[in-house]
């Protein structure tokens, strides 16, 4: 965890309006540092850069799907034990087709996002 024990939240979605929105709501808690990247092919830079506890990263993306970064992040030793939350819109909450809540092995919030499950989902998967 960061200094003053905030919690560092990388934010990887195309959707600035989303992303800005999650990202202050989640500041105005005082428990978390956000940085967003609007750029799916520059997700995993930004993640080296950051070094955060977690990373919510958007799966539909127009130059690099989320599925790609994610590939990139586990695969650097530095970055493989990351958690990752991936943030969607393809999974609507009332018609979730999984029965334990993941894709892919890792966890997902279904769009638009409720903020106390968000909280609640960061708070659950960092340590």
């Amino acid at each position: 965890m960061s200094l003053m024990g905030k919690k560092k939240v990388l934010i990887i979605d195309d959707e600035k309006n989303f992303t800005d929105m999650v990202k202050l709501n989640l500041e105005e808690t005082g428990r978390f540092t956000v940085r967003v990247e609007n750029k799916g092919s520059s997700g995993y830079s930004a993640a080296k850069d950051f070094k955060p506890d977690l990373i919510l990263l958007d799966i539909m993306m127009p130059d690099k799907d989320g599925g790609n970064v994610l590939y990139e992040i586990k695969n650097d030793d530095e970055m493989k034990n990351i958690p990752v939350v991936f943030l969607t819109a393809i999974v609507k909450t009332n018609e979730d087709p999984s029965i334990d809540g993941h894709i892919s092995g890792k966890p997902y919030l279904a769009k638009p996002v409720n903020f106390g499950k968000l909280v609640d989902c960061i708070d659950h998967n960092v340590q």
